[in-house]
């Protein structure tokens, strides 16, 4: 999907359409107020407080009526510039401007765009006239807090696109359905994946089917460590709140923590893998020659994430993270994060997954340490993105609070983009956990730490896959490989029971389908559960010991013999085509 934010002259449009949005919608609903209308990757929003209306998506047909409307009416959109105190005037009456022009210096100069009887704080650019908003789209509305604090009111927030001709807005659209019907909830639900419960909002219930995937990815996830010569830990899910005051955490990041009280001492859930990996490098001395020392955890953490943000399985409360903290010399960095870019680019490879990488650096507020260490480690990961030839894009103030990272934002195969993979320098944590290694002339040093993960949240990177593969697994990772459909369960069952055996010999994931049903029928629902392989058995393949089988999605049957095709199967698997 395209990047509205990258692209300057859709950038333009969508800034200008939003503002369309905010005129209609003042015609409509007289005593409407705005907030914000900014432009965001899948085109633009507008937070809108309606006093005592609302407007649910039956509504949204009529909202784009009137905005066509405007844009017929061929309204000039002139840019109005005036002081602060002419501004104030201007919109004494509309607290949530007050809120913005309040914020800005005293001898700023305010911009205003002006579109016939509507006006709008903005910077801008704008387009020059209404009449070139044309194809355009009102996605969705949904409820947004007022600067994002559950303690504020609730505004409505209405969803929108736009582009620069019909084809455009068109291919947009199909897309989008294209993604309704790759929906992870959707297809998680048909597939028999996984469920949730209001016993535990925000927390994933793994059905069979889902397991077989999510042992699949972690079983890929060790082999492809150990090659890379990860040894592997688990930590206690619940630590002393001693423990998250040393970390940081229990400054920095308490809102999102679940709290315990256990004999009198205050608990928490852990968030994070990092600080139990802390206790665990302190229990051993260590010497330069253990370096780089990685260890790797799939390390089950909670997060108190809003009801509202709750979404399948991309955002829960409870998930496993693929985590890993490796330690080193300062001299070791570079060629460690060059390294481990190489690693994320393999595993991405496997999934057919492309990626760009993003550079965050230090936060304004809440971060750990000094500047001088937060440079230092900024320049590190940016001089080894450079040899490492990647093309990279800084995201100023992203950063952890405990140091810079690089974040690698995948693309699925609908062009989709999602942040997953992430590298964590941190300078700060071995300082506050009085972490030492012994240096070559015998000294005590501190290490150099990185933080990183590659799935990111383990049932976040399983429901990406649904979606990026529709359903339909490579055989690696398929919960069924092979179904067994006998013709006639009098004369083809016996046969269909040895075939059965046969495979679970070789580790291939079978199902036989001995129900009284026709055949046509079975086939149609293999086919809806998306299963790769369907043999069918019926007198010419019991007698001749071949087999007759058809992948998903095609309707040709093909012929072979029986140990082919189970070493045909067997490749396939190991080689993850």
């Amino acid at each position: 999907m395209i990047n509205i934010k990258d692209n300057e002259k859709l950038s333009i449009l969508n800034h200008s359409c939003a503002h369309l949005l905010a005129h209609a919608i003042k015609r409509l609903y007289p005593n409407s107020l705005f907030w914000v209308g900014p432009v965001i990757e899948e085109g633009f929003y507008y937070d809108i407080d309606l006093n005592d209306d609302s407007i649910v998506e039956e509504k949204l047909a009529l909202i784009e009526e009137e905005m066509m409307k405007i844009a017929n009416e061929k309204r000039t959109i002139e840019k109005i510039e005036v002081s602060k105190e002419e501004a104030l005037n201007m919109f004494k009456n509309d607290p949530y401007k007050l809120d913005l022009i309040n914020n800005l210096a005293d001898n700023e100069i305010v911009s205003i765009y002006k579109q016939s009887d509507f006006s709008d704080l903005c910077r801008g650019p704008h387009i020059n006239n209404t009449s070139d908003l044309k194809y355009f789209k009102l996605l969705k509305v949904s409820g947004a807090y007022y600067k994002a604090d559950q303690n504020n009111k609730v505004l409505q927030r209405i969803y929108g696109i736009c582009f620069e001709n019909k084809k455009d807005l068109d291919d947009y659209l199909e897309l989008l359905e294209e993604a309704k019907r790759r929906d992870h909830k959707k297809l998680g639900r048909e597939l028999e994946l996984f469920m949730f419960s209001d016993y535990a909002q925000g927390t994933v219930f793994l059905l069979p089917n889902g397991m077989i995937i999510m042992k699949a990815l972690e079983e890929f996830w060790y082999k492809e460590h150990r090659k890379e010569g990860y040894v592997f830990i688990k930590t206690p899910i619940m630590l002393n709140k001693e423990l998250w005051e040393i970390s940081g955490h229990w400054q920095n990041y308490r809102e999102n923590m679940y709290t315990s009280e256990i004999d009198g001492k205050e608990y928490a859930i852990k968030p994070m893998n990092c600080p139990g990996g802390m206790l665990v490098y302190k229990n051993n001395l260590h010497s330069y020659k253990d370096f780089p020392l990685r260890i790797g955890e799939l390390g089950l953490v909670h997060r108190h994430e809003s009801s509202g943000a709750l979404n399948g399985l991309l955002r829960v409360r409870s998930f496993t993270q693929d985590d890993a903290h490796i330690f080193m010399t300062e001299e070791q960095i570079e060629s460690e994060i060059i390294n481990l870019i190489a690693f994320i680019d393999r595993i991405y490879k496997v999934f057919n997954l492309d990626y760009r990488i993003e550079l965050s650096t230090r936060p304004e507020e809440k971060y750990i340490g000094s500047i001088e260490i937060w440079n230092k480690a900024e320049k590190a990961l940016e001089e080894a993105l450079i040899k490492a030839n990647k093309s990279y894009k800084v995201n100023p103030g992203d950063g952890a609070f405990y140091g810079p990272k690089l974040d690698f934002h995948i693309k699925d195969s609908l062009g989709r983009s999602w942040q997953c993979a992430t590298i964590q320098l941190d300078l700060n944590l071995p300082e506050r956990f009085d972490l030492n290694y012994i240096d070559k002339d015998g000294s005590k040093k501190r290490p150099v730490m990185v933080h990183r993960v590659i799935y990111g949240a383990m049932e976040r990177f399983m429901g990406i896959l649904i979606e990026h593969f529709a359903g339909k697994f490579p055989l690696w990772l398929s919960p069924v490989q092979i179904n067994i459909i006998p013709v006639n369960n009098n004369y083809h069952l016996e046969y269909a029971n040895v075939l059965k055996n046969k495979f679970l010999d070789n580790n291939i994931r079978v199902i036989l389908d001995a129900r009284e049903e026709k055949l046509g029928y079975k086939m149609r629902e293999a086919q809806i559960k998306k299963i790769p392989y369907n043999i069918i058995i019926g007198d010419k393949e019991r007698d001749s010991g071949q087999i007759s089988y058809r992948t998903f999605g095609s309707e040709e049957t093909k012929i072979m013999d029986i140990n082919e095709f189970i070493v045909m199967i067997e490749k396939e698997i190991e080689f993850k085509i």
